[in-house]
C-alpha cells in the first residue's frame, strides 16, 4: 500500500510537472512579459496572476517568479500582492480538474501525448505532446493512489485518525501545512485530498482542514526563495504568507457554516472539496483586494528598513516622443545619466566591500550591474529606433555620442563587477593587505571616483568647462597605476607582500585604470572630442 501511495504521488507530481513545463514552453517568454507589462492595476495584476498560474499549474512557481521580479526591481510590492492573489485563484484549476475523475482518460492521454512527442517535427508540437502526456500521468497517478488506499477503508486506526481530523481542524491544518511545505505543491496536496475523498476515506470537515493548511504550507516555497534577496522581495514573500494566514484564520472562525454551505454546491464529495478550495481563495481575495495599499503598507511596517532595490525598467524612454527627436534625445540623456549614477554607486559598493572585507554590499552591487545591462540594451534599442527618424546633423552626432557613452558606462559596470569578484575572493580567502598597499589603493580609488563623478556630472549638466581638468586627472590615474605596480614589485622583493594578495592588488588597480579610461571616453564624447585611446578589453 505504501509503495502504491508513494508511487502514485510520484506519478501525479511528475505528470503535473510535465504538463506545466509543456505549457510554459508553448507560451515561451510571453509569460514573463505578461507579468512585467500587465500589472498596472490590482485587478489586472490579479487576472495576470490567475492566468499565469493556470498555465504553469503551480502557485508556488508563480510566487517564486514574483519574488524574483520584485528582487530585480520589475515589480512593486503592491503589484506583487495582486499577482499573488491571482496565483491563489489560478491554482484552484488543478483541484477542479482532479475532482472531475478523468482517470479513464489517463492511458489514452499518455499514449497520444507520447505519440505527438515522438512524431512532432516542430518544437511547439512536441511541447503540446508533453503537456498531454503530463495530463495522462497526473490522472494515472491519481488512479494508482486511489487503488493503493482501498484497504484503508477497513483500517480502524485510519478511521480513528480521520475522525480526529474531522473533530480537530487545527490538527488537519497542521498536517496539510507540513505536507505541502515538504512537497512544495498545494495542487498535489489538494489532488491527494480529492482522491481520498472520492474513495470515501475523508469526510468534508477533515478535507477542508487539510486544504486550509495547504494554503499556509504553499507559502514556504516563496519564503525559501526570498532568502538572500533584497528587502522588497522579502516583503513580497511575507505578504504571501500573511495573505494566506489571514484567510485561513477567517475561515477557521466560520468553519462549520462554511462546510455546511459547501455541501450544498454539489452532491459528490470530491467536487465539494474542490469547490471549497475555489471558494476559499476567491472570497479571501475579494475581501482583501480593495485594501492592497493598506496591506502593502502594513507589510512594510512589519519589515522596516530602506529598500535599496533599483527599478530595472527605464524611467524616461518614451516611444511616443519619437516624432520629436530633440525631446527624445533629452530623455535618452536622462536615462543615461541615471545609468551612470548607478555605475558610480556600484563602484562605491564593490570598493567598500573590498577594503572592509565585508560582503554586505556585494548583493546590491550585483543587482545594479543587472540594471545597468538592462538600461544599456533599452537605450541602444530606443536610439536605434530614433535613428530611423529624420534627424539633423547635430542630432545624429548627439545620438552617436549617446550610443558610445552607453557602452562606456556599461563597461564601467563590468569593471566594477570584476572588482566585486576580487572582493569576494579576498573575503573568502582572508587575504591580508599591508597598510602601505591600502593607502596606495585609497589614493588611486579617490582619483578614479572623482573622475567618474565629474564625467557623469558633465553629461548631466552638459557643462564642458571641466573637460580639460578631467582629462588631466586621467593622465594622473595612469601615472599612479604605473607607480603602484613598481612599488608592488619592490614589496614583493622585500618579502613584505603576501603573493596571493599581490595578484589581487594588480588586478584591482588594472580594473580601476580601465574605469578611468571609460570615464575619459564619456568626457570626450560630451565635449565632442574624439578619443585618441582605443580600449582593448
Amino acid at each position: 500500500m505504501a509503495f502504491g501511495l508513494v508511487g502514485g504521488l510520484g506519478l501525479f507530481l511528475y505528470g503535473m510537472q510535465l504538463m506545466a513545463d509543456g505549457l510554459q514552453k508553448i507560451a515561451g517568454d510571453r509569460l514573463r512579459k505578461m507579468i512585467e507589462v500587465l500589472t498596472s492595476t490590482p485587478i489586472i495584476g490579479l487576472l495576470v496572476g490567475a492566468v499565469v498560474t493556470m498555465l504553469i499549474q503551480s502557485s508556488s512557481a508563480t510566487s517564486v517568479m514574483v519574488v524574483g521580479f520584485v528582487n530585480a526591481g520589475l515589480l512593486s510590492l503592491k503589484q506583487a500582492i495582486s499577482l499573488i492573489m491571482g496565483a491563489n485563484i489560478g491554482t484552484t484549476v488543478t483541484a477542479f480538474m482532479v475532482s472531475l475523475k478523468l482517470t479513464d482518460l489517463a492511458l489514452p492521454a499518455i499514449g497520444i501525448g507520447f505519440l505527438i512527442t515522438l512524431v512532432g517535427k516542430k518544437k511547439s508540437t512536441r511541447f503540446l505532446g508533453q503537456t498531454v502526456l503530463g495530463f495522462g500521468l497526473l490522472f494515472l497517478g491519481m488512479k494508482v493512489m486511489g487503488d493503493a488506499m482501498q484497504p484503508l477503508r477497513e483500517n480502524i486506526y485510519f478511521t480513528r485518525l480521520i475522525l480526529s481530523l474531522s473533530q480537530k481542524p487545527l490538527l488537519g491544518m497542521l498536517i496539510g501545512a507540513v505536507f505541502t511545505a515538504i512537497i512544495q505543491s498545494s495542487s498535489a496536496t489538494t489532488g491527494l485530498v480529492v482522491t481520498l475523498a472520492s474513495e470515501g476515506l475523508l469526510d468534508l470537515n477533515a478535507a477542508l482542514a487539510i486544504i486550509l493548511g495547504s494554503n499556509i504550507g504553499t507559502t514556504a516555497t516563496a519564503m525559501l526563495a526570498s532568502i538572500g534577496t533584497q528587502l522588497a522581495a522579502k516583503r513580497a514573500a511575507v505578504a504571501h504568507l500573511l495573505f494566506n494566514v489571514f484567510g485561513v484564520a477567517l475561515f477557521l472562525v466560520f468553519f462549520r457554516p462554511f462546510a455546511a454551505f459547501v455541501q450544498t454546491t454539489h452532491p459528490l464529495l470530491q467536487r465539494q472539496v474542490a469547490n471549497a478550495h475555489i471558494l476559499f481563495n476567491i472570497i479571501n481575495t475579494i475581501l482583501l483586494l480593495p485594501f492592497i495599499g493598506l496591506f502593502a503598507h502594513t507589510v512594510e511596517k512589519l519589515i522596516p528598513g530602506e529598500d535599496r532595490t533599483e527599478r530595472i525598467g527605464a524611467l524616461y524612454l518614451d516611444e511616443r516622443l519619437m516624432n520629436t527627436p530633440s525631446v527624445a534625445l533629452g530623455q535618452a540623456t536622462r536615462e543615461l545619466v541615471r545609468m551612470g549614477k548607478l555605475a558610480l554607486t556600484m563602484l562605491e559598493d564593490v570598493y567598500t566591500a573590498f577594503v572592509t572585507s565585508n560582503s554586505e554590499n556585494l548583493a546590491p552591487a550585483a543587482h545594479k550591474e543587472e540594471t545597468i545591462n538592462y538600461l544599456e540594451h533599452a537605450i541602444v534599442e530606443y536610439l536605434a529606433h530614433l535613428s530611423q527618424k529624420s534627424l539633423s546633423d547635430e542630432q545624429s552626432g548627439r545620438l552617436a555620442a549617446l550610443l558610445s557613452m552607453s557602452s562606456d558606462i556599461e563597461r564601467i559596470g563590468d569593471q566594477a563587477e570584476n572588482i566585486g569578484e576580487l572582493a569576494e575572493y579576498r573575503i573568502e580567502h582572508h587575504l591580508p593587505f599591508s597598510d602601505e598597499a591600502a593607502a596606495e589603493l585609497e589614493d588611486m580609488y579617490d582619483k578614479v571616483h572623482e573622475l567618474v563623478s565629474a564625467a557623469i556630472d558633465m553629461l548631466e549638466t552638459n557643462n564642458t568647462e571641466k573637460a580639460t581638468s578631467i582629462l588631466a586627472n586621467e593622465d594622473e590615474v595612469d601615472a599612479i597605476e604605473k607607480t603602484l605596480r613598481l612599488q608592488h614589485i619592490h614589496r614583493l622583493n622585500a618579502g613584505t607582500c603576501f603573493p596571493a594578495s599581490g595578484i589581487i592588488f594588480l588586478d584591482l588597480i588594472s580594473n580601476l585604470e580601465r574605469v578611468a579610461d571609460h570615464a575619459t571616453n564619456i568626457t570626450e564624447a560630451v565635449a565632442g572630442v574624439e578619443s585618441d585611446e582605443t580600449l582593448d578589453d
